[in-house]
């Protein structure tokens, strides 16, 4: 079974291929290495490499303490040890702050962002690895132990009002990473930027002047859209992007309602001002329909819905 993380920043890379091919040059400098478990990369406009070396090592320094709050696959990250203990004293602002958009983008999306989901996500991986599916009991085992209004957090703490409950951020975490790392380098003077940490953030421009593009890309590499950015962050979501299990049957994005995997859109592409905000819209709006993913997105502001097919 994959990581799922890394399939869906496949998408992101993809996507960003086509805006900002590997151009070799002394008015640019290129940095490749991992976020949240997965590759990432960036380029720096107006800025040579030797230049650049400090603010890259700044980032790879944030980078690490980043994932030190929000990795799931770190047993010592404040997310791990939340659903290790099912409380958290003293809550990282960065964890607080983004549970605050969760919690916004819950309201939006009418439910359909939910990150107690991961019980249920645990099930599907596990059952899936042994080629099954879960069966009635299970799964509503599973459900009982979600629910978003059952978790509870303030500067004191954050703590799961139900037993064996557990958050997985992944559907948000890396917008929010793209955001503190396109921020880190706007403090440092960088105006025109491209970073890809799963989601694309794009600032100023290019250095001839002209504008970022990205294509918005299907699973098998199909480019079905090119969005210019500029000061904005795009997000794309498939739900077969990533699958569970062997036969490629079982998707990653899950229905809280239901407990069963997503299958009304093959993908949804968002941009907005805030890459967090692409990130939990694209992943939501694969569960709802057209009209109820407009309202969504609407109802951000900044957002627009870019693909939904």
């Amino acid at each position: 079974m994959s990581n799922p993380l890394t399939r869906r920043r496949f998408l992101a890379i993809t996507a960003s291929a086509a805006a900002a091919p590997a151009l070799a040059g002394p008015d640019a400098a290129h940095w490749r290495g991992q976020a949240l478990g997965a590759g990432a990369r960036m380029r720096l406009e107006g800025i040579d490499p030797e230049r650049a070396a400090p603010v890259f090592a700044a980032v790879a320094a944030e980078l690490r303490r980043l994932e030190a709050i929000f990795s799931i696959h770190d047993d010592r990250s404040a997310l791990a040890r939340l659903n290790r203990a099912g409380m958290l004293a003293h809550p990282p602002a960065e964890l607080l702050e983004v549970l605050s958009l969760s919690d916004r983008l819950h309201a939006v999306t009418r439910g359909a962002f939910d990150p107690t989901i991961q019980p249920l996500w645990r099930l599907w991986a596990e059952t899936a690895a042994r080629g099954e599916a879960p069966d009635a009991s299970a799964l509503a085992q599973a459900r009982a132990q979600t629910g978003w209004q059952a978790v509870r957090y303030d500067a004191g703490q954050v703590r799961f009002a139900r037993p064996a409950m557990g958050l997985t951020l992944n559907g948000v975490a890396q917008g929010y990473v793209t955001d503190r790392i396109a921020a880190l380098l706007r403090g440092r003077g960088l105006r025109d930027v491209l970073i890809d940490m799963g989601e694309i953030a794009a600032s100023g421009t290019r250095s001839d002047g002209s504008a970022w593009v990205a294509g918005i890309s299907r699973p098998d590499g199909q480019v079905v859209r090119r969005v210019e950015l500029k000061d904005r962050a795009l997000a794309t979501s498939a739900p077969f992007g990533t699958l569970l299990d062997a036969k490629g049957t079982v998707g990653h994005i899950l229905d809280p309602e239901t407990g069963a995997p997503a299958v009304r859109h093959g993908l949804v592409s968002v941009s907005a001002s805030k890459a967090a905000i692409a990130d939990g819209l694209s992943t939501a709006c694969c569960l709802l329909s057209p009209e109820d993913a407009a309202a969504a997105v609407a109802a951000m502001p900044t957002a627009r819905l870019e693909a939904l097919g």
